[in-house]
């Protein structure tokens, strides 16, 4: 897979990034082309690298659910929230952007290199604005990534965040952005949450559920995936209807739909073609 260069003149870099005062004059991506994952909406999730289990479980609950809506997460493939709101997506069927802070040749952090594979694989992207051979030099990096992670997005979702979290870095590039801030609320004893709970007396949009980000992206209900699509025959609307559950194993699949084998991979075969479904790899699937 080759890394392609998307210089600051190009009718592919980003427009909210080319208007960011000391903002990057190139990208690197590898993988799907940005500009096509970013005709979609797009939303960064990002968080304390120390996420406590409600964290976690906000973070996963959310990300799975605007994937399976068909907008794109995106994250900077860091430990804690980045690492989960990729995941989620990924496991939901949906398509996410991990902005790196080194260079795409050196996976940053290297415990989340089978992570950045399988964003590949499943269509995804990796972004840096760093060239080839780049290693993490500067804690500087870590901050400029923030600026990309939000400028690409049509919103920012912080899910926790402490009171002096980094992750505040990315809120603050996005209000220069002009990009729109959402925080989930968190108990207000919690030191992780101090972070979210202090972005919303700030005035951050409150986000209790996944239709709060929906009402900030302005996607009506009739956008969103809120069943799943028809198929031609009873065959075909039994998969379509696990998949949409989240089944997404092709040995859960057949054992699920009661198909026989010969029945199973004929439906399989049809729904791909058309383009209901796509491989996301290992014999697993998900709805397009």
């Amino acid at each position: 897979m080759k890394i392609k260069k998307i210089t600051f003149d190009s009718e592919q870099f980003p427009q909210n990034l080319a208007n960011t005062p000391g903002g990057p004059k190139a990208l690197y991506v590898l993988g799907a082309d940005l500009d096509k994952l970013l005709s979609r909406p797009a939303v960064a999730i990002v968080g304390s690298r120390k996420v406590s289990a409600y964290g976690k479980a906000m973070t996963t609950q959310l990300a799975a659910e605007l994937a399976r809506a068909g907008v794109v997460v995106v994250s900077g493939l860091a430990i804690g929230v980045d690492g989960i709101a990729h995941r989620a997506a990924l496991e939901a069927g949906g398509l996410t952007i991990a902005v790196l802070p080194s260079g795409l040749d050196y996976i940053y952090p290297a415990s989340h290199y089978q992570l950045a594979r399988q964003i590949l694989q499943q269509g995804g992207a990796l972004v840096s604005e760093y060239p080839e051979g780049t290693k993490i030099a500067y804690k500087s990096n870590f901050v400029a990534r923030s600026r990309i992670v939000s400028g690409i997005s049509n919103a920012v979702l912080i899910t926790e965040a402490a009171e002096k979290s980094g992750t505040l870095h990315t809120a603050d590039f996005a209000l220069q952005q002009g990009i729109e801030v959402l925080a989930v609320p968190g108990n207000v004893t919690s030191p992780t949450s101090k972070g979210t709970n202090n972005l919303i007396k700030a005035g951050a949009t409150l986000v209790t559920s996944v239709d709060d980000i929906f009402q900030a992206l302005g996607m009506e209900l009739s956008q969103q995936k809120s069943r799943a699509p028809r198929g031609d025959n009873p065959a075909e609307q039994t998969l379509l209807d696990l998949l949409f559950a989240g089944t997404q194993a092709g040995e859960e699949l057949l054992e699920a739909s009661k198909l026989n084998i010969r029945e199973y991979n004929q439906t399989l075969t049809m729904l791909e073609i058309r383009g209901t479904i796509r491989p996301l790899g290992n014999n697993r699937w998900a709805l397009k």
